[in-house]
């Protein structure tokens, strides 16, 4: 059995930071290049489009494919109920655009090497800077109205896809 310091260590990692913005708040603005090179910006999207802002530790790993590889294949839905999915994770352009080719990623995914939007919206690992696995859904007008922090990675499509339906 491993020690509570350890357990409550372990499950401190995998919970959203209390220092994130929170629902009902004005999501952090941010400008990133994707796996193309291009420049993608939250402003680009105000007036026009909900975003599903999703936030992973490492590209090409099991449940960062899963959940990547859920959200490609439901992204269909996901921009017929007016949302734009982007990812982020500490990667690296060539490891994300390694990644998106790969697996036929069809929303661009934001490299944020230097945890600048991590940081931003509270999902860095505390011990070792990655990003955890959270999703926030930001409306037209760039208010934050929910926050996954139980992603289902095989099916995360389908969680987001309800909790638009609210939107």
């Amino acid at each position: 059995m491993l020690p509570l310091l350890t357990v409550a260590a372990m499950f401190s990692l995998s919970q959203p930071s209390t220092d994130g913005p929170k629902v009902g708040q004005p999501a952090p603005a941010f400008a990133a290049k994707d796996q193309s090179g291009k420049t993608v910006q939250l402003a680009d999207y105000k007036g026009k489009s909900s975003v599903v802002l999703y936030f992973y530790p490492k590209d090409d790993t099991p449940g960062c494919t899963a959940q990547a590889c859920s959200l490609r294949d439901g992204h269909g839905a996901l921009l017929a109920a007016g949302a734009v999915v982007l990812g982020v994770s500490a990667d690296d352009e060539k490891s994300h655009k390694a990644f998106a080719q790969k697996y036929e990623l069809p929303f661009p995914i934001l490299a944020d090497p230097d945890k600048t939007i991590i940081s931003a919206y509270g999902v860095k690992m505390p011990l070792i800077g990655i990003a955890k696995r959270v999703t926030f859904l930001i409306d037209k007008q760039g208010v934050i109205r929910h926050i996954v922090s139980e992603v289902n990675t095989k099916a995360h499509d389908k969680q987001v896809l309800e909790l638009l339906k609210g939107m």
